[in-house]
């Protein structure tokens, strides 16, 4: 009678207080993590990982390509997210096309994450459109659920309630033993400063519910893109000698369309360093720091023109194409452009209070390129703060 009403005990228990829900332990990743040892992970129980596919408009992550096909090799449960910087609807679209065009092709095991913590000036229903915006699209072109990932600040106060009614929640939330949110969430990152055979230093950490897996796993297919959306926006360092001119012709676009978006009133007068936005066609070129870069001949290109575009010699051109007249590349011809070195990224330790702009200055590289990679909230910079720094900036 005893063992009935113990029994009897524990039912009623596990009603009232059900165990956690969660069945996988994740880590996400980037280039940050540089070159991960997915074997090692895999042994050390690693089952999902969330992969850094693209940022922004055109930035690629240095290792997507490596990182999946490692992850993939070691059968892992893969997702992919994408950093948002989008200040309007039409740019959340277009990011939103941009990462369906980097992930086309790859198997994908879960959600697709929208990675949208960086807002300043926008409000609240400026974030929340935008954030619809960029879900909605990025589930029509690419066929698959969508997710977004939050801190849990964000999560409870700035984002509308309705949307996580559409789209599940990946939680943030450190120093916790349990989250403290009434949202539900399918997933939970609990640490940024998580350790993981594999992996030389920190990262995120993640335990995911078993929900966080699709039931389509099917390739991610070509989006299938009006011609009107095949544009993306870059945001482009002008460099000594540029002119709008030079600028319009190399991003097929018109000097009125530049003067325009940019609300310039010379078009004559243009500064080093200054950066200028730019809409122009989505295959025309994906930036990768580290990578090989892709360039199309355009009419009227030459190799001369190309390796001035570059920061690179003809010589290398033709060496890392095969090409066997250097007088007579086509239009609509792929080029391959290398790295000048192997390095990918500069890690740079501050050593005294100093701002992103003199640091950007001193390595000839952006400040919106440094805000890109390194996620800042701040220009300005304590002694310690650990930033990556292109070494290789190729606009």
């Amino acid at each position: 009678m005893k063992k009935l009403a113990f029994f009897i005990f524990l039912i009623y228990f596990f009603l009232l207080f059900p165990l956690p829900t969660y069945a996988l332990k994740g880590i996400d990743v980037s280039e940050f993590q540089e070159n991960i040892d997915f074997k090692k992970v895999k042994e050390d129980g690693i089952e999902v990982v969330y992969i850094r596919s693209s940022a922004s408009f055109s930035y690629v992550d240095a290792k997507f390509e490596r990182n999946y096909k490692e992850a993939k090799k070691n059968n892992l449960k893969i997702g992919f997210y994408h950093y948002v910087t989008a200040r309007t609807v039409e740019e959340a679209k277009s990011q939103a096309r941009f990462f369906a065009t980097v992930i086309k092709g790859k198997e994908v095991d879960c959600y697709l994450a929208m990675d949208y913590e960086s807002f300043p000036g926008l409000s609240k229903k400026e974030i929340n459109d935008i954030s619809e915006a960029f879900l909605k699209t990025l589930e029509e072109v690419t066929k698959k659920p969508v997710l977004i990932y939050s801190d849990a600040y964000n999560a409870s106060f700035t984002f509308d309630r309705n949307l996580f009614k559409k789209y599940p929640l990946w939680l943030a939330e450190y120093g916790v033993d349990k989250p403290e949110t009434d949202i539900d969430y399918i997933g939970w990152q609990y640490t940024d400063k998580g350790r993981v055979n594999g992996i030389v230093d920190d990262v995120d950490r993640d335990e995911f519910k078993d929900e966080i897996i699709i039931k389509d796993k099917t390739p991610i297919k070509e989006p299938n893109l009006k011609p009107e959306e095949k544009t993306k926006v870059i945001y482009y360092r002008v460099k000594w000698g540029d002119t709008l001119t030079k600028i319009a012709h190399e991003y097929d676009t018109t000097i009125k369309d530049i003067l325009k978006e940019n609300k310039i009133k010379n078009p004559n007068l243009i500064y080093p360093d200054e950066i200028i936005k730019i809409i122009t066609s989505i295959d025309h070129q994906i930036i990768k720091i580290g990578s090989n870069t892709t360039y199309t001949v355009k009419k009227g290109n030459t190799l001369t023109y190309i390796s001035y575009l570059f920061n690179t010699t003809i010589s290398n051109l033709v060496t890392w194409n095969d090409i066997f007249n250097p007088n007579l590349i086509f239009p609509f011809q792929k080029i391959i452009i290398k790295p000048t070195n192997n390095s990918e990224l500069i890690k740079y330790q501050v050593t005294e209070y100093t701002n992103l702009l003199d640091i950007a200055k001193n390595y000839q590289t952006s400040l919106y390129e440094l805000r890109l990679i390194n996620h800042l909230k701040s220009d300005y910079l304590e002694p310690g703060t650990i930033i990556y720094i292109p070494e290789t900036y190729l606009y």
